[in-house]
């Protein structure tokens, strides 16, 4: 018996070394990634489309062929359609998990939201959406390490993910590693991104075109490509200045104008020109803008806006939009969503300066993480025991590294910027197409932030029209908004129908 429990001693002692020896090593065992599959069906326009489905985990490998991730992933596609379009989408944040957009537009089914209010409680309604995309092209949505089922493998940590080029370089491993999986290489290619996914693509199909992988197109819905624009620094005055058309897109939703243009392009038309022929040079003036000048500035600035004449001059004619969410209808004990200005919610805080919750995102979070979760387990068929993570900001530790190798380093700690990337990908590729989805109720990426990027791009007058812009009554997503929806698919489907060879 001393004998053996010697032995016995000795093989754990042995058992122990090796995992110490091992994890010293960097050569722990990688599990196995694992998918799921499932035949899913949609009706579009009459006709019903029978899916494959495949959801899970893809290994990722690095540039020599190491393991770095567990990249997670949804596939939908039709049987046989090797030459069939292929669109990979994905959410922002960053990192925010995809199933926003899937859920929402693309996918086969989608959440019914009560836009623009609060949805009641569960049970929530989810119904077949005749608005995807899957008539037209296959679809691969991606969850970025650090959501969804998305996590680092092997010597990989979390950090190797989390960055503006670390999740460009990620992304477009994972792009070609699956085409070629999916023999999908010859196919016409897409990107498609919301929010910080925009800005993403911006970087990600020039990366992707050095590697000689050249999209057909690029789908932009509610766009950021220079993230100073979101930022109201101090002595500059970008910021103040693109927010204000949403501003006075807001106050005319809401019936803060008097004597409206009742057509809001007509209005906004106006909105536009203010702003640059009128506002731009007032703020420009500074401290050297006359009291009667600046008087009469702020009661132009209060006409437009729905926010008094004393505000604005308390302001210094400088409105933040979490002012701005809070100011509107103070007096009316609400405040308005930055996601989407047209939802209001109870203002927690009458007194403050800044709003405290954004109502948008308060209606529709829990009745689209419930319904999608419900819908990822059980018609996806995934495992009970994975943890979908929808979002980064829940995991210890994150931290996002703005550094951009496309900016200039002195440049790259105040202003992040991918805007250069996609200019330069569309001057070295003419084919290249973009397509651009502005909500004029987006108080997170407004439309004219988009405008002025789109107008400092550098491009020749021919190469400018490959930049489509398309505009919706509705805010960030404006695919809660039923009608938004129906142009969603109409404007996807012409630009597919556009850049894909038959």
């Amino acid at each position: 018996m001393k004998k053996l429990s010697i032995l016995l001693l000795i093989a754990i002692v042995q058992i122990s070394l090796t995992a110490q020896e091992k994890e010293a090593a960097g050569t722990n065992e990688i599990p196995e990634p694992e998918t799921f599959e499932s035949t899913q069906t949609v009706n579009i326009k009459g006709k019903t489309y029978t899916l494959r489905t495949v959801t899970g985990t893809h290994l990722l490998r690095d540039e020599n062929d190491e393991p770095i991730a567990h990249f997670g992933f949804t596939h939908y596609a039709l049987p046989g359609g090797k030459n069939r379009p292929i669109i990979f989408a994905f959410n922002g944040g960053p990192l925010s998990a995809s199933f926003w957009l899937h859920f929402g537009i693309l996918g086969p089914k989608r959440i019914v939201i009560n836009d623009p209010g609060y949805t009641a409680p569960a049970p929530y309604k989810v119904v077949k959406n005749e608005y995807s995309v899957l008539d037209k092209a296959d679809l691969v949505m991606i969850d970025p390490v650090g959501v969804g089922f998305s996590r680092p493998v092997g010597k990989a940590k979390w950090a190797d993910f989390w960055g503006v080029d670390q999740d460009i370089r990620s992304i477009g491993l994972f792009i070609e590693q699956y085409l070629i999986q999916a023999e999908k290489m010859n196919a016409p290619k897409y990107l498609l991104g919301e929010s910080y996914g925009t800005f993403r693509n911006a970087g990600l199909v020039k990366h992707l075109q050095d590697k000689g992988i050249a999209m057909n197109g690029v789908i932009m819905v509610s766009a950021v490509f220079e993230l100073q624009h979101l930022l109201f620094g101090p002595g500059d005055d970008t910021a103040y200045l693109i927010h204000f058309p949403t501003y006075a897109a807001t106050a005319w939703y809401h019936n803060r104008v008097a004597n409206k243009n009742t057509n809001l392009e007509a209005f906004l038309t106006e909105v536009r020109e203010f702003t640059g022929e009128q506002y731009a040079p007032a703020l420009l003036k500074g401290d050297q803008l006359t009291a009667s000048e600046k008087q009469a500035m702020a009661a132009k600035l209060s006409a437009y806006s729905g926010l008094s004449t004393e505000y604005w001059l308390k302001a210094d004619l400088r409105v933040t939009n979490q002012e701005y969410f809070q100011e509107l209808l103070r007096e009316q004990g609400e405040t308005v969503g930055r996601l989407d200005s047209r939802f209001t919610g109870i203002n927690e805080d009458l007194l403050g300066q800044t709003a405290q919750t954004d109502p948008q995102s308060d209606a529709i979070s829990p009745p689209y993480i419930a319904a999608y979760k419900e819908y990822l387990y059980g018609d996806l068929g995934v495992r009970k025991d994975w943890t979908y993570t929808t979002t980064a900001g829940s995991r210890e530790g994150f931290k996002w590294d703005w550094k951009h190798d496309g900016n200039i380093q002195w440049n790259a700690q105040v202003a992040v910027s991918t805007l250069p990337d996609m200019a330069t990908a569309m001057k070295r590729n003419p084919n290249l197409k973009i397509l651009i989805l502005n909500g004029y109720y987006d108080l997170a990426t407004v439309f004219y932030g988009v405008e002025h990027s789109i107008n400092h791009m550098g491009l020749t007058p021919e190469l400018k029209k490959n930049i489509i812009m398309k505009y919706y009554e509705a805010g960030h997503m404006m695919y809660t908004h039923e009608p938004s929806m129906a142009k969603f698919k109409a404007d996807v489907d012409a630009f597919i129908t556009e850049t894909a060879p038959n």
